[in-house]
């Protein structure tokens, strides 16, 4: 039921940068006459970390600002105003509380370590009567429908996934409407460039696998073109190890992973092509990933901060190293292998590296080089555009056999070069930029 209030209603975005199919904006439009919004680049994200990397790299930062830049002007059209910060929450969300009367703040709810302590600050600098409206939508599967507690989350997906397949219904927000404009609004603040955020300003390169900016209007573009426009699809099961190009998976993990596009769009975007065109193996392939996604999602939630710590889930025990020579050169492509090496090199110029890279490297560091996994996956954190907290965590875990897999294999990369790549094409092109 619609309630209409006098007072202005704040969203504070996160990982949700999005208006289409989003549950926390659409419950502030319903609840308020008037809306704003805000995002800020924390500077605690481009901090150096414990394991003496960035926290985040030039990549995602580029992505996350034109990401930024198309909220801004996609919320103009729905009147909502989007304020940017280069400071951290706890310091400017009071501010705008105060200038704009907020008593309801929506957001996202989020549940790994550094998220939380960043929302206790910003409760902390503000009075204690402000409401918090926090709701779930980052799943496929939203937790109330999965009719599981997160302690009763299997440790072994295909379990999970036959029960929310057979069980569960996919639901999609409501549409977006306008809201009242303020007239009186002033709105001078400013997104950060790359050299504000301390990068200097980078082309894509020219081999790049993923040549898209970031932004919802752009995800939703690509959706069109892989879904509708190309039918890749239709192919996307075959095709999906591909090491060269664009087209041999969908791109979307990067638009997921700061939420410029749902989860649940893709889904049903899916279920159009199959009454559409063909309904196959590929199809169905693209919703077996999404929900591999939702998964690690709900190990995080069940396992909490146990997924940062060197035992994983399963709190095993190795005799990890942390050989910094060892790391360097795996960061640099210097290793034994020249396919591990290939798309190490891949990940150092474009922030991008494939899914079978990716367990490929991973594994060799773990496994192999028996190193830190935690350093691997704060690599990664750095550099990836499609960064996910959840996945790339439950992904290093699962590769160097601290989480979700029985089995405990180890990749043989020299073996998966012959099979991926067998006439060497990819591992030339990268190779040669150590030339440069």
């Amino acid at each position: 039921m619609q309630t209409t209030q006098n007072d202005i209603g704040l969203v504070w975005f996160r990982n949700d940068l999005r208006v289409q199919d989003n549950f926390v904006l659409a419950e502030a439009i319903k609840n308020h006459k008037s809306v704003i919004a805000c995002y800020c680049f924390d500077p605690r994200h481009y901090e150096i970390t414990k394991f003496g990397l960035k926290k985040t790299e030039k990549y995602r930062a580029q992505f996350l600002i034109e990401t930024i830049e198309n909220l801004k002007v996609n919320l103009k059209t729905i009147n909502i105003e989007l304020f940017v910060f280069n400071k951290a929450p706890e310091v400017v969300i009071p501010l705008l509380v105060e200038n704009y009367d907020i008593k309801s703040i929506y957001r996202l709810k989020e549940w790994t370590n550094e998220e939380t302590q960043v929302l206790e600050h910003v409760k902390s600098s503000l009075p204690n009567d402000i409401k918090f409206k926090e709701y779930y939508d980052q799943f496929l599967f939203h937790p109330e429908d999965i009719k599981m507690r997160f302690d009763e989350i299997p440790n072994v997906f295909t379990v999970f996934r036959k029960k929310v397949e057979k069980h569960v219904c996919v639901k999609i927000s409501e549409n977006i409407h306008s809201v009242e404009k303020i007239e009186s609004l002033n709105n001078d603040t400013q997104i950060p460039s790359l050299e504000v955020l301390g990068f200097t300003s980078f082309e894509v390169h020219l081999n790049s696998a993923f040549p898209f900016k970031g932004g919802e209007d752009s995800a939703l573009t690509r959706l069109n073109d892989y879904f509708f426009n190309t039918k890749k699809l239709g192919v996307y099961k075959k095709t999906r190890n591909g090491l060269i190009g664009t087209d041999f998976s969908s791109k979307f993990s990067a638009w997921l992973a700061n939420g410029s596009i749902s989860a649940r769009t893709i889904y049903w975007n899916v279920i159009k092509f199959e009454e559409n065109y063909l309904k196959n193996e590929s199809t169905y392939w693209l919703i077996f990933e999404l929900i591999w996604r939702d998964y690690f999602k709900y190990v995080s939630l069940k396992h909490q901060n146990n997924i940062f710590k060197i035992g994983g889930i399963s709190q095993k025990n190795y005799d990890w190293k942390s050989n910094q020579r060892e790391v360097q050169k795996w960061i640099n492509g210097e290793t034994r292998s020249n396919f591990v090496n290939a798309n190490m090199i891949e990940l150092k110029k474009t922030g991008r590296m494939s899914n079978r890279g990716r367990q490929n490297v991973a594994s060799f560091f773990a496994k192999e080089l028996l190193l830190d996994w935690r350093i691997g996956a704060a690599y990664f954190e750095s550099m990836l555009i499609d960064y996910d907290v959840h996945s790339n965590y439950g992904n290093w875990m699962y590769v160097a056999g601290v989480g979700n897999d029985p089995r405990d294999r180890k990749f043989n990369v020299d073996l998966q070069a012959e099979r991926y790549d067998n006439k060497g094409k990819f591992q030339q092109m990268w190779l040669q930029e150590t030339l440069f």
